[in-house]
């Protein structure tokens, strides 16, 4: 081969050189540990002698009332995160997107600032916040407001907030993404046609932002349904959750087979909801089709708005 071919050859699967280290790690790190956990949840290991056989015993004795309330607590607590997180980041992305101008670099700093502290910290932090003898109690006592100190920590009403807390900036940066891109002449045409604030937003900049809403739901929504962290130091281990459990099953009851089946079978859990919601919000952007003019027509509107009453 000549050194010419040679060059042009490297020159050509450069870009798969590149991703090489990235594929690496991903095989490593989760196409192996996953195999892995696959195959511990089928095997059973018996005898004197380090014997194994195949089994779907640890699958069978995760039907029960109490596995089944585990999953259905993580996955409510999950949607509803998601949901509240969707509810609080949408209008603060919409303001640094696109109202401020000036100040949106030193906004955007302090929405990502949290992300350069240890949410373990962040997490103990609340504790002084949230206790007994903390600041809320602590103000509310001044004021007279109360006469004994309100029970704010460890309970499931301190870990929704932790979890809302902790994700908000998952939610709202893939919203500010998208809505900075927005075509602003889009939001004028709305405006020619005659509709007014809120036909403009359900109408235009609601539907052309469903990517960013897709995906931020997914940001929050996956790590949430196997969050085990904050229910154990801010719900004070009284209520188990996906994640919750999992740990327990690895690392204080050892049984690793039953705990590799929970893994599986909540994963499926997961993987079953995800489809069903990225089915519908593929349903619902093939009318919108990113931020174009094709996306947005008169006939988007109401009726009274296109007979201009």
């Amino acid at each position: 081969m000549k050194k010419n071919d040679l060059k042009n050859a490297l020159k050509r699967e450069a870009p798969f050189f590149m991703i090489m280290p990235a594929l690496i790690w991903q095989v490593l790190f989760f196409f192996v540990p996953f195999f892995i956990i696959l195959g511990l949840s089928f095997v059973t290991f018996y005898g004197p002698v380090i014997g194994q056989i195949v089994t779907f015993n640890y699958y069978l004795s995760l039907c029960d009332n109490a596995h089944v309330r585990i999953v259905a607590r993580s996955l409510i607590f999950a949607v509803l995160n998601a949901i509240f997180c969707l509810i609080c980041a949408y209008p603060v992305a919409y303001f640094l997107a696109r109202r401020i101008t000036r100040w949106k670099n030193f906004f955007l700093f302090f929405l990502i600032l949290p992300f350069w502290t240890n949410m373990l910290i962040q997490i103990h932090a609340w504790f002084f916040i949230l206790e007994r003898n903390g600041l809320i109690n602590t103000i509310l006592l001044k004021l007279g407001i109360i006469t004994t100190p309100l029970h704010l920590a460890n309970n499931i009403g301190s870990v929704f907030l932790l979890m809302v807390y902790c994700y908000m900036p998952f939610m709202i940066m893939p919203l500010y993404s998208i809505l900075e891109k927005l075509d602003q002449r889009l939001i004028e045409s709305s405006y020619d046609l005659g509709a007014n604030n809120w036909q403009t937003f359900f109408n235009v900049t609601l539907p052309l932002s469903l990517p960013g809403i897709k995906t931020g739901l997914f940001l929050v929504f996956v790590p949430s349904f196997g969050e085990f962290v904050i229910p154990a130091l801010m719900g004070g281990s009284k209520h188990m959750f996906v994640g919750s459990l999992i740990s327990h099953y690895f690392l204080m009851a050892f049984d690793v087979q039953k705990g590799a089946a929970f893994t599986i079978a909540s994963g499926l859990v997961l993987l079953l909801v995800f489809v069903l919601c990225n089915w519908f919000f593929s349903k619902k952007m093939r009318t919108t089709k990113g931020p174009s003019y094709a996306a947005f027509t008169p006939e988007s509107l109401p009726s009274d708005v296109n007979s201009g009453e």
